[in-house]
């Protein structure tokens, strides 16, 4: 059985390093072997255009779509294992938008405020807020869940159906409010992209990445138990209310990390887990590391047509994960439709 896993990683492995290679030939320079091979020579910074272009924006900006993508289908997994709901996606049920509310709060109020520390540590005083915005929907929706609509399906939804309109509401304020830089700033958080990766957010998306793998890998044994429901969970000693709460703070932290460097990018959490489940059953300790990978490469595809359908151009990420999750939702609405009723 070992080796029938460490097969499947293997393979797994291979088809992510392959498809790297595919997709880092697309875009409006092309990429030799000279440029590959630049690496040994000073990783291109003292070789030519293409090969700069290759290893310090094309390249981290691969890996950053990689480490974004396997973060978001966590998310989505987590997410739909704590409300027990295949239908469950932070995008969906307002946890995005609280994130993305939560720093478009940060950037009209702090917008004109001289701080030069603020500016130096951007790239984590910007996730906190997000973190703030998508712990709190979260508890929220966790309320929700289990005191106003307990094991409703449309319930769920209906509230993040409203959770995503309270966030776009204060959204709109803070637009209006807004100066033109900060209206530019807003455009990015709305739609995703994910331009302005580099090397530096890759290192920071890694260290997220390994933190939450290295401690949630010990909670999906117990997450299991999730599925038989909180009675069940208790008779066979499983003490709901801390891994219920750890649970929501990373999907709140994972989620609102992925939101405040790359926008809002739906569906990906959705998607990865959904296909996951299909494919290898409820079995947690397949689903979280498969749905990884799955997003991982759902939205290595969606940046990849996103920053070469219209070169010189560049089109929002977001815009293609919502036409490929938009009809998926629809046909898992329908699936589900006997449970919603």
């Amino acid at each position: 059985m070992r080796a029938y896993k460490s097969l499947i990683a293997l393979l797994g492995f291979a088809f992510v390093i392959g498809l790297v290679i595919i997709v880092s030939q697309f875009g409006a320079v092309k990429i030799g072997l000279d440029d590959w091979a630049s690496l040994l020579h000073g990783g291109g910074n003292t070789q030519s255009n293409s090969s700069y272009i290759l290893w310090q924006l094309r390249f981290p900006r691969i890996i950053f779509a990689i480490g974004i993508g396997a973060t978001l289908g966590l998310s989505g997994a987590l997410t739909q294992s704590l409300f027990r709901n295949p239908l469950a996606d932070p995008g969906l049920l307002g946890v995005s938008a609280g994130a993305a509310c939560a720093v478009a709060v940060a950037i009209v109020i702090f917008g004109d405020v001289n701080i030069e520390i603020l500016s130096h540590w951007r790239l984590w005083t910007t996730p906190i807020f997000a973190f703030v915005g998508a712990v709190l929907v979260c508890l929220t929706l966790d309320r929700v869940a289990r005191w106003i609509t307990p094991g409703s399906i449309a319930g769920l939804l209906l509230t993040g159906i409203a959770l995503n309109a309270i966030a776009a509401a204060f959204i709109g304020l803070c637009t209006y409010l807004a100066t033109d830089e900060q209206l530019r700033n807003f455009t990015f958080w709305t739609m995703g992209s994910l331009s302005g990766s580099n090397w530096m957010l890759v290192q920071a998306v890694s260290v997220l990445f390994m933190l939450a793998w290295w401690r949630l890998r010990k909670l999906v044994k117990v997450m299991n138990v999730f599925a038989l429901g909180e009675s069940a969970a208790v008779h066979v000693g499983v003490e709901i209310s801390p891994i219920r709460m750890e649970v929501i703070v990373w999907v709140a932290l994972l989620t609102g990390f992925a939101v405040a460097w790359c926008g809002m990018i739906g569906f990906v959490g959705l998607i990865a887990p959904n296909f996951a489940r299909a494919w290898l059953g409820g079995d947690q300790r397949k689903v979280i590391p498969v749905s990884m990978i799955l997003g991982a490469i759902l939205l290595l595809l969606a940046d990849t047509f996103a920053r070469t359908i219209a070169i010189p151009a560049e089109l929002p990420v977001g815009i293609f994960t919502a036409l490929l999750g938009a009809p998926f939702f629809i046909m898992l609405l329908r699936t589900s439709r006997r449970q919603i009723a």
